[in-house]
């Protein structure tokens, strides 16, 4: 998804400067940056909104399991 931020151009000097140095795209270096954001924030992934038996697990496999109790 694409999305409009308005940086002063200071900033958009220092994520250039960074970019050429780390061989990345402006870009990326943006999106890695709003992930440690989300991240630190407790934000990243979207885990809270995935359901409670985690990514790991197959939903069907834990409804069975938990069936299989009663």
């Amino acid at each position: 998804m694409r999305t409009l931020v308005d940086l002063v151009d200071t900033q958009v000097r220092a994520l250039d400067r960074l970019a050429k140095r780390q061989e990345r795209s402006r870009a990326a270096v943006i999106r890695e940056a709003v992930d440690a954001y989300l991240d630190r924030h407790g934000l990243a992934d979207g885990d809270e909104a995935f359901g409670l038996w985690g990514r790991d697990v197959d939903g069907l496999a834990y409804q069975e399991r938990a069936r299989s109790e009663w």
